[in-house]
């Protein structure tokens, strides 16, 4: 991999990929989904087009071929995520798990802008972004980002008996490691709105979320075969995971970036 940015390309499209199959396997929506509306007419047909909508934009992003239009549908379904999530938050605000799905859809629409709308590398597919543009992809990104990541590190200690329960039972300390993670989540969220420790914070915030994968999700997986839940939660953390590499790519470049504007 280059950099960051291109691993994270890489994690989110295998995501998208994963998150597709499933899809259509299931011909069904998996966690991030809430049920559709009754009014909503078949609603697998809905899943199953989803399912081959992200397949094939996951596999663009991949391929770094028309990357940027890939990801912009990919947003959109995003939004709509988001969108879905609104009555159930609506009757329900003070409940704080009832913000994780919809602030995780925003999340993962701030990487598709990342995608959709950064202003490198220079590609060939017809879809311009200028500088402008993409500073505010950017700034819209990583305030999606850092929303989740914060209602997450609290969430850690509001909820932190059921956060245990997913704690590895090889670990000690299941509780001390619940207070840590969601006290690296508040500061990752946190650290990502601050310049000059944004690219540590997102790449650290990267690395932790990708351990989880690792560590903690795929055993679940292995431990609950085939539960469609667990293995969703594999692709929606590798997709988090490569936001945040992204997210640490496109502030390394910012700091190297020359606003063409400004030579005119």
């Amino acid at each position: 991999m280059k950099n960051r940015s291109d691993l994270g390309r890489l994690f989110f499209a295998i995501a998208m990929i994963g998150s597709g199959l499933q899809q259509l396997i299931r011909q069904d929506f998996v966690r991030l989904v809430p049920p559709l509306p009754a009014w909503i007419k078949w609603p697998f047909l809905w899943a199953d087009v989803s399912g081959v909508v992200l397949i094939l934009a996951g596999l663009a992003i991949a391929l770094n071929r028309i990357r940027r239009p890939a990801a912009l549908v990919v947003g959109v379904l995003f939004v709509g995520v988001f969108i879905l999530h609104l009555p159930g938050v609506a009757a329900n605000p003070g409940a704080g798990f009832m913000w994780t799905n919809p602030c995780k859809a925003l999340a993962l629409f701030g990487g598709a802008s990342l995608l959709a709308l950064s202003s490198t590398p220079p590609q060939a597919d017809g879809f311009e972004v200028n500088y402008k543009v993409a500073g505010r992809a950017r700034v819209l990104s990583t305030v999606c980002f850092a929303g989740f990541f914060v209602v997450c590190g609290v969430q850690h200690f509001v909820y932190a008996d059921f956060v245990i329960q997913m704690i590895p039972g090889w670990l000690p300390l299941p509780r001390i490691w619940t207070y840590f993670t969601g006290v690296a989540l508040i500061a990752g969220g946190v650290g990502v709105m601050l310049r000059p420790v944004a690219v540590v914070a997102a790449t650290l915030s990267g690395l932790m979320v990708f351990l989880w994968v690792v560590l903690l999700h795929i055993p679940r997986v292995l431990a609950s075969w085939p539960d469609a839940g667990e293995t969703a939660g594999v692709f929606e953390a590798l997709a988090l995971s490569g936001t945040a590499f992204m997210l640490a790519g496109s502030q390394v470049g910012r700091r190297g970036a020359v606003n063409p504007g400004a030579q005119k």
